[in-house]
């Protein structure tokens, strides 16, 4: 009987060390950010770990130097470089939390369980012909009803 309450317990300290560094993890998650400028620097987008916008400074010069077409591209740039820089960062923190092998970044892009013909990548080119649409039944194998 005693073995098995030493069992348990190493077991409840497992788990109660995994959620405090869940716990920890997440903390870090939620005060994460990441910045990145236009080449300009005119643009400064600033995102959290999830690559949500969370702040953005527009240089007063920026209104009068580009039309809003313009400006808006930048924006759009800016963010994405940072969302990118957070993505990259949010994984380093996260992985040490999950079990090995698994991928942090697809994990919080959410494709972690994926394939690669489900997020958009292209498939490996196969040599083999496809017979999928091909009948393997010749007409003239029937009979035919008048």
């Amino acid at each position: 009987m005693t073995d098995h309450r030493a069992q348990v317990d190493a077991l409840l300290a497992d788990y109660h060390r995994s959620r405090e560094q869940l716990a920890a993890v997440q903390r870090e998650l939620a005060a994460f950010s990441e910045s990145a400028g236009s080449a300009d620097g005119m643009v400064t987008a600033t995102v959290g770990a999830r690559g949500t916008l969370t702040g953005l400074v527009i240089a007063d010069e920026a209104y009068e130097r580009y039309r809003p077409a313009e400006l808006a591209a930048r924006i759009v740039e800016a963010a994405t470089v940072a969302g990118g820089k957070a993505v990259a960062g949010a994984g380093d923190l996260l992985a040490p939390a999950l079990p090995e092998g698994t991928d942090a970044q697809a994990l919080l892009l959410g494709a972690a369980d994926l394939e690669g013909c489900e997020t958009g990548e292209p498939e490996p080119a196969d040599d083999d012909e496809s017979f999928e649409d091909q009948s393997w039944l010749e007409e003239a194998d029937w009979p035919r009803t008048r």
